[in-house]
Parts: structure tokens; sequence; C-alpha cells
């Protein structure tokens, strides 16, 4: 077995390597969005740079989250290929030590590194990213025609009084609040009644409370009112896992939201797809590991091929992207969600082992 010098000479290694990759990624994601950010909100009266950099701030846990299997890929490489152009991993070998023993630090790295990510950097994420969206909200409130903005998924609801379709700019509270929203109600007949616009909409207990609320009705003049009341049917828990993102949410909550949404008949495949994923996290980024192993052990004098590294990074693509692929099918249902988050981990997982069976016992 590889001794616990060499062993934590090599887990350190790993480790101050990643160290440096999330902190060049996290100044890149920072001035990019950033500049995003700057572009799309300079134009609102409460703008401010100073601001804009901390939403930007606030932002950039939930973006690290994109890139954390890059990140972990791009690390072991790096590792991996700085130690073998030291001839370390020569001097290793020769002594006995097998590539399953020096690739141990590196995975048990990376399997902290997603411990991490999973229970430090998400809850971040999630509080940081539905913080920014309330600040956000405030400064696009009441000036949908100023700036351009995604308007959320409809809704409809229906009621003995009729059916009402519900739309709104922005959602916050988990899609308990509606921001600049716009309620359209309908007779039996499906005739439209009257329209109200709303700067907030809050779903309570069997109905919708509105706020600074303007009515508009056929061949009338608009009437404006502090409050306005419609009767709902609709659950919490039918509004969140309908229109709150799975990402605001924290890892630690999602298994409660998954089984009050299906206590309720709603299957929640969006958040049981994102706790799948961040429960297969650590392992994925173990299977990015032994990726790169599979084109950074050889040892070549002069310098790494780069057609090797190149092979490295298109196979942590393909993998990145059938994960993606899959998880689009899970939140669709059309795949249950364990099988969608932990079908691509197994598969890398057994590639990156055949390939190193084949090397060193083949």
């Amino acid at each position: 077995m590889i001794g616990w010098t060499l062993g934590r000479y090599f887990f350190l290694r790993y480790v101050t390597i990643t160290c440096y990759f999330l902190m060049g990624s996290f100044a890149l994601a920072l001035i990019l969005d950033f500049t995003e950010l700057s572009g799309k909100l300079s134009a609102l009266p409460d703008y401010s740079a100073i601001q804009a950099f901390g939403l930007s701030v606030m932002r950039i846990p939930y973006i690290m989250q994109q890139v954390f299997p890059f990140i972990a890929l791009f690390a072991a490489m790096a590792t991996l290929i700085s130690l073998n152009r030291k001839y370390e991993l020569v001097v290793a070998r020769s002594v006995g030590v097998s590539a399953w023993q020096f690739l141990l630090p590196a995975c048990t790295g990376a399997f902290l590194f997603g411990l991490a990510a999973v229970l430090i950097v998400n809850p971040l994420a999630a509080y940081g990213f539905e913080r920014s969206e309330q600040i956000t909200a405030n400064w696009r409130a009441g000036k949908a025609n100023d700036v351009s903005a995604d308007r959320v998924p409809w809704l409809r609801q229906k009621t003995e009084e009729g059916e009402t379709i519900i739309g709104s700019k922005s959602i916050l509270n988990r899609g308990l609040r509606l921001v600049d929203a716009v309620f359209i109600r309908l007779d039996k007949n499906q005739d439209v009644i009257e329209r109200l616009d709303a700067k907030t909409a809050d779903l309570d207990d069997g109905f919708w409370q509105l706020n600074q609320v303007t009515k508009f009705v056929l061949g009338e003049t608009p009437v404006s009112e502090e409050t306005v009341r419609i009767p709902t049917h609709l659950r919490p828990e039918f509004v969140e896992e309908s229109l709150a993102r799975p990402e605001t949410i924290p890892f630690f909550e999602l298994r409660n939201k998954i089984a009050a949404a299906r206590s309720f008949g709603y299957p929640a495949n969006a958040f049981d797809m994102h706790f799948q994923s961040l429960l297969a996290l650590p392992a994925l980024l173990m299977a990015m590991t032994l990726i790169a192993a599979t084109v950074s052990l050889k040892f070549v004098r002069f310098g790494q091929s780069g057609t090797m590294i190149l092979g490295g990074v298109l196979a942590g693509f393909v993998l990145y992207v059938v994960t993606v692929v899959v998880k689009a099918f899970g939140n669709a249902g059309f795949v249950p969600p364990f099988v969608a988050a932990w079908t691509p981990v197994l598969i890398a997982t057994f590639f990156g082992v055949s390939f190193l069976l084949h090397k060193e016992d083949g």
C-alpha cells in the first residue's frame, strides 16, 4: 500500500492545484456575470455598479456549481501531468506503487470536493441566487416596459367563479410570491371579465393576495385598489413545483419538498432530479478523475501529448453533455430521476476502471 507520507503528498498536490482552478474559475465567472448583469440592469433607476457587483458575488456559488465537474477533470489532469513531468510518478511506480494506489489520494480529494460542493456550496448557492433574484425583482418592479425580462410560465386555475390565467415578470419565495403579476379572469363562457395588474401577489391559504392593483374592465376607466383577493384551489406545493427553480432550494430541504409535493399527487420530477444529481456529484467528480487518468498517466519524455490531453478534455465534455441530456429526460419524467442521475456516472466509472485494468493488469 502507498505510504502515508507519499499519499499525503499526492493529496496535497491535488488539493493545491484544485484550489488554483477554483480561484481562476471564480474570477472568470465573476467578471463574465458582472458584465452580463451590467448590460441587463444598467437602464434601471436603482442600478449601481457596486450593487451589481454584489449581486454577481451572490450568484457566483450558483454558477460555480455548473463547472465543478470540469474543475475536477482539469485539476486531476494537471496534477498527474505535473507529477509525470517531474518524474515523481516514474519513481513511485519503480518502487512498486501501482496506478490504483497513487490515484487514491486524487479520488479521495475529488470525493471530498464533491461533498463540500453539496453540503457547503449548494446551500450558499440557493440562498445567494434567491436573494439576488429578490433584489433584481425589486429593481424591476413596475418597470416591465422599460427593461425586457423573461416572463415565467403562465398558470391556469379553475374555481366556481370561472377560470383565471396567471402570469408574472418574476417569481420570489420559491414561487409563492409573484412580482408584476397579471391576473386575467374569465367567466364560464371563457369570456374575459377583467384584468388585474398587481405589483406583487402572494399565495395564501385558499386565495391570492394582490397588492397595489390596477383593475381593467372593458369599456370602463381603470381603477386602482390597494389589495384584492382572488380565490384559488392551488396548493403551495403545486405552485412551488411548477414555478420554483430546484436550484433555489438547499440540498437539506429537497427531500421534504419532494415528499410534500408527492403527498398531494404532484410528480416533483425536477426537484427529485436535482436531489439525485447532488447525491451523485461526489461520484461524478471521482469519475472525472478516472477519465483524467486515462490520458495523463503515460509518461512522455518531452511532455504530454497534446492529442492525449485533447482526448481527455473531449471525453469529459462528452460525459458532461450526456449528463445534461439525461437530466433533461429525468426532469420531463421520461426516465426515473435516480436512473438519469447515476447512469452517466456509472458508465464513466466503468470506462475509467476498465482502462486502468487493461493498462495495469492487462
